[in-house]
């Protein structure tokens, strides 16, 4: 990830990049052990997608939104139950039933997110912030995908400061146990 653009051209690209994984998923017998490989590569976009939303974007909410703290309260929660399906596919095994399940409830649960940032939050941000604020929001999203973390850590902060002074932190650990196992390079 890491598409250029404002903040919304990015998350946009994002999407479609996740939705793109979901396909591909699907499109695989149940007991294919490359839907190991596409659940792992998908659980690093989400989780440094969500952590870059988390530091950057929903602040922004926030701050220039109407209602800003019920919308980034929301989405910070539907993150939350993300982080959380994300946890439990990481132990899943492929061809297990759990598994299966898991992944259909990451898809109707991000699918949903997805439906509502760009028919909702989006079409907001657009009309509320300045092009010079997105613009520089979506170089910030940028540079925090590329220190985030990439596994789902569902107790760590989800908000300012705490979440963007650990996450780098978490981000490097998460990384280096990355390259030691090789997840996440296919």
């Amino acid at each position: 990830m890491g598409h250029g653009g404002n903040v919304i051209d990015e998350l946009r690209a994002d999407h479609r990049e996740v939705e793109e994984f979901f396909e591909k998923m699907q499109a695989l017998p149940a007991h294919d052990e490359k839907r190991r490989d596409i659940a792992d590569q998908l659980t690093i976009e989400l989780v440094r997608h969500s952590v870059a939303e988390e530091m950057y974007l929903y602040p922004a909410v926030r701050k220039h939104l109407p209602g800003g703290d019920a919308l980034a309260d929301q989405e910070i929660k539907d993150h939350s139950t993300v982080e959380q399906l994300l946890k439990e596919l990481e132990r899943a095994k492929v061809g297990d039933t759990r598994f299966d399940t898991l992944v259909q409830q990451l898809i109707q649960e991000v699918s949903a997110h997805i439906a509502d940032e760009e028919q909702h939050l989006f079409p907001a941000l657009a009309r509320g912030v300045q092009t010079a604020t997105l613009d520089e929001l979506g170089d910030k999203i940028r540079t925090a995908k590329k220190f985030a973390p990439t596994r789902p850590h569902p107790g760590a902060p989800s908000t300012p400061p705490a979440n963007k002074l650990l996450a780098p932190g978490t981000g490097l650990v998460d990384r280096a146990r990355d390259f030691v196992t090789g997840r996440g390079r296919s």
